[in-house]
């Protein structure tokens, strides 16, 4: 397995590691999950240790029209400093991954993919790239990706830099120095809140500097790093879908709710187009929605079935936890079209004899705070 340049970090801090997407990764620290959460979500400042992403450079003649062709949003809406979320779909309109693009120049683009997924994405581009005068480059082992989130992230971080931060539009990013360290800085983040995330070269001696330096920046307002186990449960909270659980090749954008980036009469088609417009004039059978189980104890979990009052499945919880803000059990999940406005309330299967009762609503499940 791989490890970031910031390995030695968690373990020295005390962290709980596992295996995620063939990396190494602290799921938590000794504070818990829910400290750690709430840290984040109630006024302080969390760093998060993503250099587990992929990070693809997209450059040449054809870099747009490439973008258009592989991912579903309309990358000519993008300018320099913009950035947009999209998904990468097969020609089925299933779904390779979802990614961010962020736009450098013209000609010149970063794809940011997820970390299981990597090495298939980065298959995809290349194959696609064939017909395009594109040159591309895997700088995902040479870059370190940290995010601050959290009310006090722009105060901690405008310590280590002159770049304006505040001033920086939401996903929109700028280049500068953070700790003296050349930087991309993107008003983006995982959580629904204020933060920032910094791309840099994961050179070990240079990222442990920036490291130390954010924490030193946010001492005084209490900073603490943030494992993979907050993370998820920040994400579910604002109704995030997570790939491989939510979304995934069996899935299309329509009906996992990214209709909303998912632009059809673009000037350059993307590869599942035809499937997408298709799907759309049929209507989809399913939708991804939000729910909440009132029962004390009842927590619903990936790969749980939503049953009818037969027993037969009819859909199938993606997601699901506690929320650490509301302490209720929430989640996602694919059910039918007719089942999916809110207040309908759903049968999901726990465990074998146990059911429980869930009721769709319309996520986040807590206000955001991103701005």
């Amino acid at each position: 397995m791989k490890r970031t340049p910031f390995f030695d970090k968690h373990v020295a801090l005390g962290a709980k590691i596992v295996e995620f997407g063939g990396y190494e990764m602290p799921v938590q620290y000794p504070s818990g999950i829910i400290a750690e959460h709430k840290i984040v979500r109630e006024g302080g400042v969390g760093v998060f240790d993503v250099s587990h992403m992929g990070e693809f450079d997209i450059t040449g003649p054809d870099a747009q029209k490439f973008l258009q062709y592989i991912s579903v949003n309309d990358v000519a809406a993008l300018t320099p400093g913009k950035a947009q979320y999209s998904a990468m779909p097969l020609s089925s309109g299933g779904i390779i991954d979802d990614l961010l693009i962020y736009m450098l120049a013209p000609d010149h683009y970063m794809a940011v993919v997820n970390a299981g997924t990597q090495p298939k994405d980065w298959a995809h581009f290349t194959t696609q790239a064939a017909n395009y005068n594109v040159t591309l480059r895997n700088d995902s082992d040479a870059t370190a990706l940290l995010a601050i989130q959290g009310a006090k992230s722009l105060q901690t971080m405008q310590k280590l830099t002159d770049v304006k931060l505040a001033e920086i539009p939401y996903y929109s990013f700028a280049q500068g120095k953070i700790a003296g360290v050349d930087a991309i800085i993107s008003r983006t983040g995982y959580t629904g809140e204020t933060g920032i995330e910094i791309y840099f070269t994961s050179e070990p001696a240079i990222a442990s500097k920036v490291w130390d330096a954010i924490f030193e920046a946010g001492k005084e307002f209490g900073i603490a790093p943030i494992g993979l186990g907050a993370r998820d449960t920040l994400r579910l909270e604002m109704g995030y879908c997570l790939y491989g659980n939510d979304i995934d090749e069996t899935t299309n954008p329509l009906e996992a709710g990214l209709g909303w980036i998912t632009k059809l009469n673009k000037a350059t088609p993307c590869i599942a187009a035809d499937a997408l417009k298709n799907q759309k004039e049929i209507g989809i059978k399913r939708k991804l929605c939000g729910f909440i189980i009132e029962e004390k104890g009842a927590i619903a979990r990936h790969g749980h079935l939503i049953i009818d009052s037969s027993g037969a499945k009819i859909g199938e919880v993606t997601s699901g936890n506690i929320s650490p803000m509301t302490g209720k059990a929430i989640g996602l999940g694919y059910v039918p079209v007719a089942l999916s406005t809110e207040g309908t309330e759903i049968t999901i299967e726990t465990r074998p004899g146990k059911r429980v009762i869930g009721k769709i609503v319309k996520p986040p499940f807590v206000a955001p705070h991103t701005k």
